[in-house]
């Protein structure tokens, strides 16, 4: 009955629903990372060398899915270390532990190699270029260990992961709470979790984690660690994060949030006095968030709960928590109802959507009256309302980047299809 709230629960989370149909790789990511602590779960409840083999597997699967799961490396560090250590109480000899890490190791490396096609070619000159232009003067100790990592690696996932460290290192343009910043901000994701996930299943997972800390606490029941530990583990790492684009980026996190939930829904269900009541709390929570879920269909990328009443999508979070390119059909369909065949854009997402369905797209952040003709409609997408996709240009103030749709945000829009604001240009 847990396993069957924390399922429910998982099928009506928005922000699972807007990314579990797109070809990106957080859900993905968040299957590796539970994956990968049960079977460090299983492995603990009784070493076994198939079950270390699993180990490795598992966070390999993690690996191929996400470069922030690179989180699972010290996890596992930490779990075989412990093993070492504490081998007579397991049963076993330091010699059987250190067996256990040569195959988990093992395994992780098949793994990743094998989803490369065993693909480790040598380090190319593009790539030596690029890493001594943006690791001066540290290019020569990348480049080493660059190709020191590439005998036992993919090329392509070291590359990758230098390619991360460097994005991680400059940051990313992000709009949150009406502010911008390249570098974020350490309560982001807290807050982007707190306005992105319905009431119902937000006061579940905070009550779910209160109740596993109390249980942990009072009784010792380590079972509640496998939900408190991996999140604990993931909020504290992406909260060090530089890149605050997508509450997307947290949904590792979500399944032990779900978990916790279904535990707590069953244990109320258990109580022997007030049944009748626990079974209304239980329908209300489950009820609720289905509700929700219906009410947001089909704009799950852009949902946000009553707590982001107050102001437009817009002034809260940027990228893709609420803009991501899936809404242009139906703008499409908007505009041929009203008989127009051109709209002025600044989206995210591809326009020849736009194109297909018979609407032409002019830039906006390219417009030139001289050349295109203007429409009666304009078009833009949250993220370039607060500024944050809209492209910097050599010369231009940062203050003018991020304020260059000003003018629009002043303005009522003539409808919000999910997160694309159209308005109607007066005089044409």
């Amino acid at each position: 009955r847990a396993a069957l709230f924390a399922v429910f629960l998982f099928t009506v989370e928005p922000t699972v629903l807007a990314h579990g149909r797109v070809v990106q790789t957080d859900i993905p990511a968040a299957f590796g990372y539970l994956l990968t602590f049960y079977a460090l779960w299983r492995h603990g409840r009784g070493p076994t060398w198939k079950r270390a083999a699993w180990v490795g597997a598992a966070a390999g699967v993690a690996l191929l899915g996400k470069y922030s799961m690179l989180l699972v490396g010290p996890v596992l560090a930490f779990h075989f270390v412990a093993l070492f250590a504490r081998a007579a109480r397991r049963g076993l000899t330091r010699r059987a532990a250190a067996a256990q890490t040569a195959v988990a190791l093992a395994s992780l490396l098949l793994v990743v190699n094998a989803a490369y096609f065993f693909d480790s070619r040598p380090i190319k000159e593009g790539d030596a270029i690029w890493a001594r232009a943006v690791f001066a003067p540290h290019d020569d100790l990348v480049l080493s260990l660059e190709r020191a990592f590439s005998y036992v690696l993919p090329t392509d996932f070291v590359l990758g992961v230098v390619w991360q460290a460097w994005h991680g290192h400059i940051g990313h343009t992000a709009g949150f709470l009406g502010m911008q910043s390249t570098k974020g901000w350490w309560y982001y994701f807290p807050v982007a979790f707190a306005l992105k996930t319905t009431l119902p299943i937000l006061l579940l997972s905070l009550a779910a984690l209160g109740w596993a800390a109390y249980r942990y606490f009072k009784t010792r029941e380590g079972r509640h660690l496998f939900v408190l530990v991996p999140f604990a583990l993931y909020t504290a790492f992406v909260m060090l994060s530089t890149i605050n684009i997508g509450v997307r980026y947290y949904l590792p996190a979500y399944p032990f949030l779900f978990i916790g939930g279904g535990a707590l829904l069953d244990r109320l269900l258990r109580r022997g006095r007030r049944r009748g009541l626990a079974l209304a709390c239980v329908v209300a929570v489950l009820g609720l968030a289905a509700f929700e879920a219906a009410r947001a269909f089909p704009d799950y990328m852009t949902y946000m709960n009553q707590l982001a009443s107050g102001r437009p999508h817009w002034w809260y979070l940027s990228d893709s928590n609420v803009e991501w390119g899936d809404d242009l059909q139906e703008l499409a369909e908007f505009l041929r109802g009203r008989g127009e065949t051109s709209v002025s854009v600044a989206l995210l997402g591809n326009a020849r959507t736009l194109y297909h369905n018979g609407i032409s797209a002019v830039n906006l952040l390219d417009q030139k009256p001289s050349v295109n003709p203007p429409t009666r409609y304009s078009a833009i997408g949250a993220s370039f309302l607060n500024g944050s996709t809209v492209p910097g240009r050599e010369g231009m103030p940062e203050e003018q980047r991020a304020n260059f749709f000003e003018a629009y945000r002043r303005r009522e829009p003539e409808v919000v299809i999910g997160g694309v604001y159209v308005y109607r240009e007066d005089g044409r």
